[in-house]
């Protein structure tokens, strides 16, 4: 009982045929059925170990199909019947040409012509798939198809007649003078197109020129900003001290100058405004009270140096430093200019907002569209000051001679410009400055006087 139960579990395994297990003589390798001798020998085995009809050798049933299933291989493999057929067919093909036999001859060759296809078919196929791709096999169907199909069109469409017939029709000789005006038109095509060709090389040349001048810009922005930090560096390594104090003796003040005169020429006006900004917050332009023994600026006690306006010394003193100077366009807010020298200067939309212009000399200097928001030009009341004076010293509680030089200043367009420094800019700048004013000057006297 025990063996009839294990028996029906055990599945009966399928009978190979005697086709299966005979290959046919023009195997390609391929197909399911299509085994080479080592796949034979395979499934012969797997007979064998079917045959054993028990529980033990069903595992092992299973097992042998797993490790010997059949590898699908893209080679091809011909019998040795095909061959002898082949050698067979040749050898027939060659009697013919010996005997001078055509029907021999010609079965010889049709036989030898098929076998030799069916042998090399496989191996073809083969190659095809591996050198062109599907796509690219139905691109070149396709094509011959669409050359096939438009020389047929123009065969039986009747088109190839009546291109015949118009050819037959022209005057192939008065068609040579037409040719010659065609041709004279090509030249002229080609001089157009020479032309043209020169044009756009000119064109290319000046975009060239324009993007070679940009760069030389940038490059001298960037050798300007390493100068002037250059510049910043050494001022500051020359009036300070190990501890971080003023030390500005005269000869360090006297080469301070210098460094600041020379670089002030081989700078634009960005740079000079950017230099003026740094000199003024580190309060190298604002007079420092000093001592009466060595001449060192005094602290005011609240982290500061103490400011002298009337007898204070300045670490660099501008002079005429900026005299002519184009400074149109840049940022001076909150910059000290007193006592400097700006005669004929440029400063027109400028950002003046809270810089220091008291005892400047701004004599046919331009501030068109320049901020004079809170700007200082006197000291004191505006009612008492005036302008500063080569012989009188400033006054710098009642603003006598504290005030800013104006005389034929352009004022056109000056924004927020006070009540206070327009009250003063009227009574100082003289009568071809006042029209410039905005707002005008109505009610206010010309203590100028010219």
């Amino acid at each position: 009982m025990t063996n009839d139960s294990n028996s029906s579990d055990i599945t009966t395994p399928e009978p190979f045929s005697e086709d299966d297990l005979q290959p046919d003589d023009f195997d390609g390798g391929t197909g399911e059925h299509h085994l080479t001798p080592e796949g034979l020998a395979t499934q012969q085995a797997l007979a064998a170990i079917s045959a054993l009809q028990s529980p033990q050798n069903t595992a092992a049933l299973k097992q042998a199909r797993s490790f010997f299933q059949p590898a699908k291989s893209n080679q091809f493999s011909v019998k040795t019947r095909a061959l002898v057929l082949t050698l067979l067919a040749i050898t027939i093909t060659i009697l013919g040409l010996i005997l001078n036999n055509w029907f021999i001859g010609a079965f010889g060759t049709l036989v030898t012509l098929i076998l030799s296809l069916a042998m090399l078919w496989p191996w073809v196929q083969n190659l095809l798939k591996q050198w062109f791709t599907p796509q690219d096999r139905t691109l070149f169907i396709a094509f011959i198809g669409l050359i096939v199909a438009l020389i047929g069109l123009v065969r039986f469409s009747g088109l190839g007649d009546r291109l015949l017939a118009t050819g037959r029709k022209i005057n192939w000789e008065a068609s040579g003078t037409l040719a010659e005006w065609f041709g004279a038109l090509g030249q002229i095509l080609i001089a157009i197109i020479a032309v043209y060709v020169a044009w756009r090389q000119y064109v290319i040349s000046k975009d060239l020129t324009i993007q070679q001048n940009l760069l030389t810009v940038q490059q001298n922005i960037i050798t300007q900003q390493q100068t002037i930090d250059s510049y910043f560096q050494g001022i500051s390594d020359l009036v300070l001290d190990e501890e971080g104090l003023l030390e500005d003796w005269p000869q360090e003040r006297s080469i301070a100058e210098g460094r600041t005169a020379a670089i002030f020429s081989s700078v634009d006006g960005s740079g000079k405004a950017k230099i003026l900004r740094f000199l003024s917050r580190s309060k190298l332009l604002t007079p420092l009270k000093r001592d009466r023994r060595l001449g060192r600026a005094i602290l005011n006690g609240i982290g500061g140096y103490a400011e002298d306006r009337l007898e204070g010394v300045r670490v660099i003193d501008l002079g005429v430093m900026l005299a002519g100077a184009d400074l149109a366009g840049t940022d001076l807010r909150w910059t000290d200019l007193s006592e400097a020298n700006l005669v004929r200067a440029d400063l027109s939309g400028c950002d003046l907002v809270k810089a220091n212009l008291s005892r400047t000399i701004l004599y046919d200097a331009k501030l068109r569209n320049a901020d004079l928001n809170g700007v200082r030009l006197f000291y004191g009341s505006v009612e008492k000051a005036s302008p500063r004076s080569r012989t009188e010293p400033p006054n710098y509680h009642t603003g006598e001679h504290t005030g800013a030089v104006i005389e034929n200043t352009d004022f056109t367009d000056v924004q927020r410009m006070t009540e206070s420094a327009r009250y003063y800019c009227c009574a100082w700048c003289g009568e071809k400055s006042r029209s410039t004013i905005p707002g005008g000057c109505e009610g206010i006297p010309n203590k100028l006087g010219r």
